[in-house]
């Protein structure tokens, strides 16, 4: 799809955000494969989703997603159809989070003191057997993917666009994926080079996505206002965003049921190490991670609700999660099985929105399921397309 922001040739943006959550990227891929087979029905059965989205952004596990979904195939077509998804990780996670390194007394020493869990081998391989010498500035619509740079401390979010207007920012799609899924204590850092024709490098060390944005959707529309206000010294004929022409469906990949995790009074006693690792859990990175998903999702409704267009907004999120299905890495049979059954639950279950006073999610009146929600965001993504075509 070409993309209309900053462009004049939509009447709308038009985003897909995807969280990032390990293995629990199955739930997401659940619910795109009903968005792009309720596309298809309305315009037929080669319908793709990157065909109507402007931007997919996606954050370590969405981020992979994002890529499958937007990367060209041999015919330049998606390399995946969205069906094909949570098929992908059925099929690939237990080998890239091999459960022996995981429940091994040596895998745990050396997860506490000497390296991730997971060596991070068979990912590599996989993304560069797949995605091969293909970059950024290739996507078939554009994509915005974070890390994190840790060697300067600053997150660092790679573009399309920027990968097609700086030499030094096109990356091989490959190690995108890497850089996005680097988890903390999970995966190796990513390093990897970029050099021009000028023979100027650029170098990166970088980790997951997460420490910097799990939820991607308010990064996605800053890179979105920043590329329509460099737009509006060329031409007035460019969408605003304030008056709400935005459409967005931003996916997570579920939370834990809201418990009592941790308490002040054990935390109180934890060094370093306790922060990082207690009780087999990680409570820095289920800390961050989870908030900063959350707080993504209170100022993006914020910010519909200011401009009068809360049905241009839909937030899917389970807030269930418990045992092995509200881990990242519990690759299992069973349990990835469960992680379909989880999505497709979902579908059948209320679409909500957060009550900025609780936190909470609240049943939208008359919006119906998540399913009937979708379906309705896929007529006006339908018109969108149909409207630019025939403009």
């Amino acid at each position: 799809m070409e993309a209309g922001y900053g462009k004049g040739k939509g009447k709308v943006v038009t985003v897909l955000s995807i969280d990032g959550g390990g293995i629990r990227g199955i739930i997401p891929g659940v619910l795109l494969a009903k968005l792009e087979a309720q596309l298809q029905e309305l315009d037929g059965p080669e319908a793709r989703l990157a065909d109507y989205f402007d931007v997919i952004a996606g954050t370590s596990t969405g981020g992979l997603i994002s890529i499958m979904l937007a990367a060209p195939g041999e015919d330049n077509r998606p390399l995946y159809a969205a069906k094909d998804i949570p098929k992908f990780y059925q099929e690939h996670c237990p080998e890239i989070f091999p459960q022996g390194g995981r429940n091994s007394i040596t895998g745990n020493i050396r997860n506490l003191f000497g390296g991730p869990i997971y060596d991070g081998k068979y990912l590599k391989s996989l993304a560069e057997k797949l995605l091969k010498d293909l970059t950024l500035s290739q996507t078939l619509t554009d994509v915005v993917i974070p890390s994190f740079d840790i060697k300067h401390l600053q997150p660092v979010i790679f573009t399309t666009k920027e990968g097609r207007e700086l030499a030094l920012r096109n990356a091989l799609l490959s190690d995108v994926c890497l850089a996005t899924s680097a988890a903390p204590t999970y995966l190796p850092p990513h390093y990897f080079e970029i050099k021009n024709s000028e023979g100027k490098l650029e170098t990166f060390d970088v980790v997951d996505g997460g420490v910097a944005a799990n939820n991607p959707t308010l990064i996605a529309m800053t890179k979105i206002s920043d590329e329509i206000l460099k737009a509006k010294s060329e031409t007035k004929d460019v969408p605003n965003l304030m008056e709400g022409n935005l459409l967005v469906v931003s996916l997570g990949t579920g939370l834990r049921r809201r418990e009592e995790l941790y308490n002040a009074a054990d935390a109180a006693k934890w060094g370093m190490l306790s922060w990082v690792y207690s009780g087999g859990r990680t409570p820095l990175i289920d800390i961050y991670s989870d908030s900063s998903a959350d707080m993504v999702d209170i100022h993006v409704s914020t910010l519909f609700r200011y401009a009068n267009k809360t049905q241009n907004y839909l937030r899917i999120q389970e807030e269930d999660l418990s045992g092995d299905a509200a881990s990242m890495d519990i690759a299992t049979k069973d349990n990835l099985d469960n992680l379909v059954q989880i999505g497709e639950r979902l579908l059948k279950k209320p679409a909500c929105r957060i009550d900025l006073e609780t936190g909470f999610p609240v049943p939208l009146p008359g919006a119906g399921t998540n399913e009937e929600a979708l379906a309705r965001f896929a007529v006006k993504l339908s018109e969108e397309r149909k409207s630019r075509r025939e403009g």
